[in-house]
């Protein structure tokens, strides 16, 4: 009897969940844990507080990735940073466009606030959709923005 299988992928390729349909009969399976092992007991997102609880759950991931979740881990509430100042504080000051791609996949946000890094000139860069929706988080946590950009200043920077 045939049977088919469908599934779908998290992010970075992890399996999250399985499907097996034969005979009209349809069986799934499901995965809460997080990451790029899957591997049982891998933290779970929601017990991910400290950077040592960053580095855990990213465990597998490149130094790099790392550096650049807990250097944007860090930024506070009510301010901003830039992708050229993230590359900088991790010690690869030409690598601005590659922290960028590497915040386009975080998978700790809220936790690690990637709404908090803009361009060097305050725009909020990506899709326009996600612009806006990143625009209103740094708005509703205090930072001030003029004609959909943030204000950089010393007030606002980190």
């Amino acid at each position: 009897m045939p049977f088919r299988i469908s599934w779908a992928e998290h992010f970075r390729g992890a399996l999250t969940d399985i499907e097996i349909t034969r005979g009209g009969v349809t069986g799934s399976v499901g995965s809460e844990v997080q990451g790029t092992g899957g591997e049982a007991g891998r933290m779970r997102k929601a017990d991910v507080r400290t950077e040592k609880d960053i580095r855990e759950y990213l465990e597998g991931w490149s130094d790099f990735e790392k550096a650049v979740y807990i250097a944007t881990f860090r930024i506070p509430k009510g301010k901003v940073s830039t992708y050229g100042r993230i590359a900088e504080a991790i010690g690869r000051p030409r690598a601005s466009r590659a922290v960028a791609n590497t915040l386009h996949e975080n998978p700790l946000w809220p936790v690690v606030p990637c709404h908090r890094v803009v361009c060097s000139d305050g725009r909020f860069g990506g899709p326009a959709k996600w612009a806006r929706g990143r625009r209103k988080h740094v708005v509703e946590e205090g930072t001030p923005v003029v004609d959909g950009k943030v204000v950089l200043s010393e007030d606002t920077l980190f």
